[in-house]
């Protein structure tokens, strides 16, 4: 269970820069949905169009948009984005839980290891030779570093989660659950006889800072150079990253998408969930992409909305889909008007 941290209205507001209308010394303790909020809790609405729902919540106090009228008996906090607010006061109300600095009587640690202050590390974590785990680290059970794996300070490291040799973690970096990170790329060259031989994975990967990275997804070292994860980058789970993939800073990526090797995604792009990239693709910052879209090997992909398989513009998609949706009704009229064909045909035919 996560700590909760008491916090009055007036602390509350002055973290989000909102104004404050009501009893500014109301406690809360946590945020809510708007529909199940009760006495002590805080809940938002993001489109003033709710607000008459709003005013039947028993939330002790909402998050409401500036300008929004004054809810009559509601303690209000006003704000440019209440959702963006509501996020921000959720990371104060429920900080993230964090051990206690200690290390697990099991935990195998190798004595080149270098482990820095209040850090903890948990059941059956393995830390391998010449690794360097900064401060404030959290190991979590069952952990695998490797050899000369260096880790930022404050970054959290859940169950099972593999770090192969010579990877590198930056400052407060959170990998979920069985995330795996530096495992061999996906590369081989076939003989004469079509057997396969693994063309060398003997690079590395280097993770920024603020990265977040959703349970179960591999990244997988770099060929020859790097697989990098630019700063503040978020990922889904179940994301598979190749060899030589480069992400740029704040690129968000849903669940199952595939990015096939030496791919880039520039800074701020968005991908939507299950997308497929073939090779050598390139995805322009301010790009958006959307889910189940299918990027071919050396495709570029310029900002704006994109769509579809192949990839395309989300206007060119949808009035191609348009077209599709018609194909039934076209079909019909195909075949009346082959009917009405023949039967003049026959009708001239007879006259001759």
């Amino acid at each position: 269970m996560n700590k909760i941290s008491l916090k009055t209205v007036a602390e509350l507001a002055a973290h989000v820069n909102g104004s404050v209308n009501g009893d500014s010394s109301t406690l809360i303790k946590r945020v809510a949905s708007l529909e199940s909020a009760s006495e002590g809790e805080i809940a938002f609405v993001e489109d003033a169009k709710l607000l008459e729902r709003a005013s039947e919540s028993r939330a002790a106090c909402l998050i409401v948009p500036e300008g929004a009228p004054d809810l009559e008996g509601k303690c209000l906090i006003k704000v440019r984005r209440p959702k963006l607010a509501f996020a921000l006061i959720a990371e104060i109300l429920h900080p993230p839980k964090k051990e206690q600095p200690a290390i697990h009587k099991t935990a195998h640690i190798a004595a080149s290891a270098s482990i820095g202050e209040d850090v903890y590390i948990g059941p059956y974590v393995s830390i391998g030779e010449r690794a360097r785990v900064a401060s404030g680290v959290q190991l979590h059970h069952g952990a695998c570093v490797g050899d000369e794996v260096c880790i930022g300070s404050d970054s959290i490291i859940h169950p099972n989660v593999v770090l192969y040799d010579g990877v590198t973690l930056g400052a407060r970096v959170i990998l979920h659950a069985c995330v795996v990170v530096g495992a061999d790329g996906f590369g081989y060259v076939p003989d004469e006889e079509n057997l396969r031989h693994k063309f060398p994975q003997i690079g590395t990967v280097v993770i920024e800072d603020d990265v977040e990275i959703g349970a179960a997804t591999c990244i997988d070292r770099g060929a020859l150079g790097e697989t990098r994860i630019g700063r503040a980058a978020k990922i889904d789970n179940l994301v598979q990253i190749a060899h030589n993939v480069q992400i740029g800073a704040r690129v968000v990526i849903a669940s199952q998408t595939g990015i096939s090797g030496s791919t880039v995604i520039e800074d701020d792009a968005v991908i939507g969930g299950q997308v497929g990239f073939g090779d050598h693709a390139r995805v322009q910052s301010g790009a958006i992409i959307g889910s189940k879209a299918g990027v071919l090997p050396g495709k570029i992909v310029r900002p704006g909305v994109w769509w579809g398989i192949p990839v395309q513009p989300l206007e060119d998609y949808k009035r191609l889909n348009a077209h599709l949706n018609r194909l039934p009704q076209l079909r019909e009229e195909v075949r009346e008007l082959k009917r009405q064909l023949k039967e003049l045909q026959a009708k001239l035919d007879a006259q001759e």
